[in-house]
Parts: C-alpha cells; structure tokens; sequence
C-alpha cells in the first residue's frame, strides 16, 4: 500500500460547492478531446479517482486510451496529481472506452473496468453487420490507483458463444457498486441480435438492452445477469436501496431515445429486473444521454419536514436516492441534480438544482456517507459539451437548499444534518 503521507505533485485544489479549474480540458491546437467521465471515492484513503477517455478528436471511434487524475480530500477541499495515462488499460489494435470503477471494501481493490473496440470499427458497423469488435476487460489496483495489473480480457468468461448475439456491447460508463451482500456489480448494455436471416450474415432487429456483469467472490470471478428485455435501454447505473422493511432492492437508472429516463428494480442483487417503467419526470434529450445515480442514507431534517409528495421523511425509505442528467427536453444543456426521498414510489423526485448552466453532457456522482459530501464529475463547456470535464464537490445541505420540495425555504435556518 503507498503510504498516505507521500505525495506526488499537486497541481490544483477544489473547495465545496465550487469548480475546480477543468479536470480535463480540450486541447485547442492539437484537437485532443476528453470526453466519458467516471468517478470514484475511496473512504480510507480519502481519495478521488477521476477517470476519462483521450481521444484525438471528439468522435467515438478516434478514441485513444484511458487517463486518471488522483485527488486527495481533505475537509472540504481536494487536490489533484497532473493526468496519468493508464497504458496498462489497453490491448494492442484496439482503443480503449467506457471506463467504468468499482471499490471492493474488504480486499481494499479497485477494479477498472473498461471495452477494448478494434481500431477503426466503429459502434454503427458493428450494428450494421451484427458483427461484435469490443471486448470485455478490466484491471485493478491494490494500492488506491496508484499501480494498476496488466490487463486482463474476460469476453470468453463473462459472454462467451453468446457473443455472436451480441452486435456490440460496453460497461457503464460511470461506476459499479459493491452490494450489502458483497457482490460486486458492474452496468452494462448490449445490442442483442434475436435471430439472423437464414441467407445473409445481416442482424435483424437489433435492439440495446441493459444487463449487469457481477462478482460474487471479491473479484476472482465474473457472470452476467439477464438481458432487460422489456424495452430499449442502454447505458445505465445502479444503486442499493434499502426499503423501509430493512430488505435491498437494486434500482437501475438507464438512458433511452424514448423522451424519458427508464427505471427497473431487481430483488435478486441484479440477475433479473422487473418490467422498465419510463419515469415522466425525468426528461430524456433528443436519443438521449447518460446520467449517473447514487443511493445514501437519509439526510437529517428538521422535525416534520415532509417529502414531495406530502408525507413524513422519517417514514420513507432508508435509502435517498441522488441523479444526474441534463434537464433540458431538446438538447445536452443545464446538468441537474435531482433528490428522491422515496425511491419506491414512482412519483418522488424532486425538481432539478442545475449544477452548471450550458452545454453539458455525460456525468458521474460519488457518496461520500460518513462527511455527508457529494462529489460529480461532468462534460461541459460554453459552447460546446466537450470542452473540458470539471468536478464539483457539494454537501447535503446544498442539495436540500437548492431542489423544490425540501424542508428549507428563503429566509429559513434549517437545522444541521448529519447521515442518520
């Protein structure tokens, strides 16, 4: 383990609920784009990992490999290392996407998953031809992502002959989570081809489902759930809730061209999910666009303090869900932050606190339980939503200051909360 005094060269520092100078930005001369974020906390070490895509230009297809940037919080301040290629991350011929992380607690490992594309074949022909180019991967890290494993290829393991279903397929992007039970999980999506004409090779009806990639032995091994079948969804996250009863419930989050966010449960730690319902008070942009979900404890607030559909927080659900996403209907701009109270009932979340105003796309949050901070990692720009991807750090309190249907209004002094 590196020792947590030593330190490599700090470059810039974000305090709460500002922005740090862009974690990653495009480069003006040379084209160079970083686009797919992903974020992950590490309470023990106090760490933040930021993870993107360098690409030579904003396309998919001109993606290169993965970069870190490692920051280290303290109080409500974190500084950040210089951008640290992950070679480690790649397989000759291929270009690297789609980082996706996960912290395993009792080995104390961080697994980075991620797909290796062949170079120059992009998602569109691979649906086109129904003929599949990724490859499932991931590496890990024993020491808080300060040295990471060579690369290890688990598409025989995790897909194998059924990969000739699949038109294409990517993890995440955004972060896994590791389950009360301890299983690890991992968000993914595939193209899935029912069946193929008897006289060509050419798919019909290819259509994207999410599904999850999982570890129930810390990591040793990994299995993939079922395919979510019941309407188009595609990337995705996912988050443990705690039901008022005591028992976990996993929530999925997941992009759709359909207007609307789609939303499924599964009570089997995401072997199977029930039937997708489009939540009508999350907006999808025209063919959509990622967002990111974390489950937390209950924040405490003032006695009474009620949820937005009128009824009493401390009867709701031991678990308060936090999203991300664009808010606008027709385009990629206004991130918002939207707070659920009450992740079991359809109708509970609440209206959006816009993070950034303009252009913005792809985000990732991290929970930070026992500081009750919230971290987001995010596209944006002025223009355009590749410029840069910046990362802000926020507390409890400024999520219940800012969303509609809260306990605070202007002129309030609420209470101090504390994760209960």
């Amino acid at each position: 383990m590196e020792e947590l005094g030593c330190r490599a060269e700090v470059v810039e520092e974000a305090t709460a609920c500002s922005f740090t100078s862009p974690l990653f930005q495009q480069e003006d001369k040379s084209g160079v784009t970083y686009r797919i974020p992903a974020l992950l906390y590490i309470p023990p070490s106090c760490t933040f990992l930021a993870f993107a895509e360098k690409r030579s230009t904003c396309k998919d297809e001109d993606a290169l490999h993965m970069v870190l940037r490692r920051g280290w919080r303290t109080g409500h301040s974190v500084q950040w290392e210089p951008i640290k290629p992950l070679m480690e991350a790649t397989l000759p011929g291929h270009r690297t996407m789609n980082p996706c992380p996960v912290w395993e607690q009792k080995n104390g490992h961080v697994y980075l998953f991620f797909i290796c594309v062949r170079d120059h074949v992009t998602e569109c022909q691979q649906i086109a031809s129904g003929r599949n180019a990724a490859r499932l991967c991931f590496i890990y890290s024993q020491d808080f992502g300060y040295s990471w494993s060579e690369v290890r290829d688990l598409t025989e393991e995790v897909i194998g002959p059924d990969v000739k279903h699949w038109a294409t397929f990517a993890v995440g992007p955004g972060h896994g989570i590791q389950l009360q039970s301890g299983r690890l999980v991992i968000p993914a999506y595939a193209y899935y081809i029912p069946y193929q004409s008897i006289c060509c090779r050419l798919p019909c009806k290819v259509r994207p489902h999410s599904l999850m990639i999982y570890s129930d032995d810390l990591g040793t091994t990994w299995h993939r759930g079922r395919l979510i079948k019941s309407t188009v969804t595609v990337e995705c996250e996912v988050a443990e809730v705690i039901r008022s009863t005591g028992h976990p419930v996993l929530y999925c989050s997941a992009r759709t061209p359909n207007r609307y966010r789609a939303e499924a449960l599964s009570t089997d730690h995401g072997d199977h999910f029930q039937t997708v319902t489009l939540n009508h008070q999350l907006h999808e942009p025209p063919h959509g666009c990622q967002g990111s979900v974390v489950s937390f404890p209950p924040l405490e607030l003032q006695h009474g303090c009620q949820d937005p559909s009128g009824k009493d927080a401390a009867k709701l659900s031991k678990s308060w869900l936090l999203y991300s996403h664009p808010v606008s209907k027709k385009r990629r701009v206004d991130l918002g932050i939207y707070l659920n109270q009450n992740p079991m009932e359809a109708v509970s979340w609440s209206e959006p606190w816009v993070l950034h105003y303009g252009p913005c796309g792809y985000s990732d949050l991290a929970v930070l339980e026992n500081e009750g901070l919230f971290g987001c990692l995010f596209e944006c720009g002025t223009k355009c939503e590749c410029e840069q991807i910046a990362f802000c750090l926020f507390t409890g309190q400024d999520i219940l200051n800012h969303v509609q249907g809260n306990c605070t209004s202007p002129g309030s002094n609420p209470s101090q909360f504390k994760m209960s």
